[in-house]
């Protein structure tokens, strides 16, 4: 008799769960950690109209998290209905694009009280105060409490009822710090509204954020909120951004390309208020950036899109930080060419930074104290004093005094010169870096860095002037993929051949390659088609074949710049600052770095204790 008899299978019964499992798997996917729940309570307080919002947390958010407001408050009748599931008073269910709140699902409330001990205090307007509790789904009764108008929610022990999940979650330090991120973003899109952060963690308060309620009109609130979260040096170094393109509105501030940091850790995106984490958003920032920034500096910026809500779906994932558009075309175009006009508007502008940086390594040495203090004269005594020291008619050269003199020079002349803004050249230092001198400072500037970029902007003017020269392959090349990849391929085919590669279907998945930039010579066509088709695939458009060029512009521009080792005269040194002037980006060279470095003589004096 074999040992192999088919054993007998069981028919699956289908059974349907409790409402408390239904909202642990719902909770899994809206609460991942702590600060996934001070995200959804501080969301819902701002639906609420709150002005002023405080947050306390314990241990990371991990066995405290206490959020309260001064909203429009919860009546007790409605308290055990929002913690039902899907139950909420900001949509009615009939128009689910039509969203211009943070929530809408009504998932938040009962996911916590699914996992934790949820507390709920509230108090509306002409009405008395009432408390809910909830403890691992289990719903208590409503009971009178005294409170404040507004409402206060206190979550302890989050997931204690899934303790599985608290082997997940990372130490105190790293939740506090994503708590502190996600109040943060939030602040970002509520510049009106008081926001505070406090740890409670070993019974003492203590302050980890706190920014206050900005007046004026929006574009002055936004400002000065960034200015309170992402520091003076931003603000200092941020570039203004308003555009409309077909019912889409960007604003916001973006940071000049010198000012940038080594990993994309502040970049903020905002639609419609939401913070929100968009590939294809993203994806447009770094092709703001992509010929202005090193390939290991990423930018710094915090985008504002506003739109219809007709127009983008956030109900695409409980956590609502992904979104669609209708038309993602016209999203990315807007926000390329909104960044762009503003960086070619700073024109040669470098961040202060730069500065910061080269007077850091020039201090002073320590301990040395000023022995003496010397006021400042003003320009035109300076320039009466340079007079009076001139050599005079008669006076023999090769005396000691006469070495050191300046040539004479009128002050009209020297005014003119130096009210430039990277103002006039006085000397060349090691046959590449230029000494200008300005009104009130002095500045230093990488000669071949700087002639690369205005040699570089010179050739990609021309390219999108006269288009890129494209040369016909005597044999075309055949290229086979599979036909999904071929029709993705043929779909921009018309922008693959303003950039002088010209493809065309060859039957079933096979594209046929006739043309391909003159100007990368010898190239592996099917690598570089497959390339583009990964660029594609991963962030829904490509700029591999348009980054090739312009990084063999990049080259030609670089070897066809001013060397190092060349001597300049005057007139060259001064018409390549005044070119500088004139070339938008010309603050940084091709490869993100700054071109120039300007000192303030107040600076300079302080670095020889003269203050």
């Amino acid at each position: 008799m074999s040992t192999l008899a088919p054993q007998i299978k069981h028919q699956p019964v289908i059974k349907q769960l409790s409402d408390a499992a239904i909202n642990r798997i719902a909770a899994g996917e809206v609460l991942d950690r702590p600060a996934s729940a001070v995200k959804e309570l501080v969301e819902n307080s701002i639906d609420a109209g709150a002005s002023r919002i405080e947050v306390i947390i314990a241990d990371g958010g991990k066995t405290l998290i206490q959020v309260s407001d001064d909203g429009c408050g919860i009546t007790a009748d409605d308290l055990p209905l929002a913690l039902s599931r899907h139950a909420t008073s900001k949509i009615d269910g009939s128009d689910l694009l039509n969203i211009q709140t943070f929530g809408f699902r009504g998932e938040a409330l009962p996911s916590l009280g699914a996992v934790g001990r949820l507390t709920i205090t509230s108090r509306p307007d002409a009405a008395d105060a009432a408390r809910i509790t909830v403890k691992g789904g289990e719903m208590g009764a409503v009971r009178p409490a005294a409170s404040p108008k507004g409402t206060v929610v206190e979550l302890r022990d989050i997931f204690f009822a899934t303790p599985a999940r608290l082997k997940f979650l990372r130490t105190d330090r790293a939740e506090t710090q994503a708590i502190t991120d996600v109040i943060k973003r939030v602040a970002m899109a509520a510049p009106f509204v008081t926001f505070i952060l406090r740890d409670a963690s070993g019974g003492e308060h203590r302050n980890l954020f706190r920014a206050e309620a900005e007046t004026g009109d929006l574009f002055d609130a936004l400002y000065g909120r960034l200015h309170s979260i992402l520091g003076r040096e931003f603000a200092e170094n941020a570039l203004p951004l308003d555009a409309e393109r077909d019912g889409f509105h960007l604003t916001g501030y973006a940071a000049l390309p010198t000012y940038s940091r080594g990993a994309a850790v502040a970049q903020f995106i905002f639609v419609n208020g939401r913070p929100v984490r968009d590939k294809m958003l993203l994806g447009a920032l770094r092709a703001a950036y992509m010929d202005v920034l090193a390939r290991d500096r990423h930018p710094v910026a915090a985008l504002f899109l506003t739109c219809a809500p007709q127009r983008v779906d956030v109900n695409v994932h409980p956590a609502k930080t992904e979104v669609r558009f209708r038309d993602a075309g016209t999203v990315r175009g807007l926000i390329v060419s909104g960044l762009r006009h503003a960086l070619a508007a700073a024109g040669h502008r470098s961040s202060t930074t730069v500065a910061d940086a080269t007077l850091g390594a020039m201090q002073p040495k320590p301990g040395v104290a000023p022995v003496y203090e010397m006021d400042r004269p003003r320009f035109t005594a300076r320039s009466m004093t340079f007079q009076a020291q001139a050599p005079q008619p008669g006076f023999a050269e090769d005396s000691p005094s006469a070495r050191f003199d300046a040539p004479p020079m009128s002050q009209e002349a020297e005014t003119d010169d130096m009210a430039y803004p990277l103002g006039a050249a006085r000397a060349q230092l090691h046959e590449n870096y230029i000494i200008a001198q300005t009104q009130d400072g002095m500045v230093i500037v990488d000669g071949h860095a700087a002639h690369e970029r205005l040699v570089y902007e010179k050739l990609k003017a021309q390219m999108a002037e006269n288009g890129v020269a494209s040369q016909a392959l005597l044999i075309p090349d055949i290229v086979e993929m599979s036909a999904a990849d071929a029709a993705q391929l043929l779909e921009v085919a018309d922008e693959l051949a303003r950039f002088g590669l010209g493809i065309e279907a060859f039957g079933g998945g096979a594209i046929a390659v006739r043309e391909t930039p003159a100007i990368l010579g010898t190239c592996d066509a099917s690598a570089l088609l497959r390339d583009i088709l990964d660029e594609l695939t991963d962030q829904g458009e490509s700029l591999q074949l348009q980054s090739k060029i312009e990084a063999i512009l990049s080259r030609i521009a670089c070897h066809g710049s001013i060397r190092t080792g060349r001597r300049m005269r005057a007139e060259e040194m001064n018409a390549l600052l005044r070119d500088m002037e004139a070339t938008p980006l010309s603050g940084q060279c091709n490869h993100g770095r700054p071109t120039y470095v300007e000192l303030k003589l107040s600076d300079i004096e302080r670095l020889f204790g003269r203050t």
